[in-house]
């Protein structure tokens, strides 16, 4: 990695910690440049203005997490056990929402929608939009084999996610504490959701 690209980094994670803490409006640039210890004309070099700054710090954020749930799902099409499949997928994807600093930028991107409803819209598409779409295409695929029942595979992909996070997320964004719950009772969520996502849409044996 170049020093430029060291430096763009060290950026992006100091405005991570920064924003996190302190939110949109009580972030400046001043704070970012001293905690990637770079000066406020480079960070101004890098990203142009505390916007787009924001913008990259919540893409990057949203993309790192999310990439190895979707490889899983990807993965998901060839599978040869649906129910053990769905439920190693479901145990990530709910231990990958359940990050404090993922729980802490969703909060963050919901408090600035008003302020700016196309970050919120990124944040959607690159996140949760990008997991029920990667999971229909999935779904169809399974349908195809004979091993799901998906008529609609959007709304099936959409009930697999919240039967499996919703408890926990909502829980967790309400009452702002970002410790993660232990880890057999994220499983149990995961677990539990998979056996009733499979009540509805698995297909039983002759």
């Amino acid at each position: 990695m170049s020093r430029t690209a060291r430096k763009h980094q060290a950026i992006l994670d100091a405005a991570a910690q920064v924003f996190l803490t302190h939110g949109y409006a009580g972030t400046t640039i001043d704070q970012i440049a001293a905690t990637a210890a770079v000066s406020k004309p480079t960070v101004y070099a890098h990203f142009g203005d505390k916007q787009a700054l924001f913008t990259e710090m919540v893409t990057r954020t949203v993309d790192e997490a999310a990439e190895p749930v979707h490889a899983e799902v990807a993965a998901l099409r060839d599978t040869g056990d649906v129910a053990a499949d769905l439920r190693d997928l479901a145990r990530r994807q709910l231990t990958m929402v359940m990050r404090p600093r993922l729980l802490q930028l969703r909060r963050l991107v919901i408090g600035e929608a008003g302020r700016f409803p196309e970050l919120g819209q990124l944040f959607a598409e690159r996140g949760p939009a990008r997991t029920v779409a990667d999971l229909a295409a999935a779904f169809r695929g399974l349908t195809e084999r004979g091993l799901l029942a998906t008529p609609d595979a959007e709304l099936a992909a959409a009930h697999f996610n919240w039967l499996v996070m919703s408890v926990p997320l909502n829980r967790a964004m309400l009452t702002g504490d970002d410790a993660p719950p232990p880890a057999a009772e994220l499983e149990r969520y995961a677990d539990e959701g998979v056996r009733v996502f499979l009540a509805a849409y698995g297909v039983r044996p002759p």
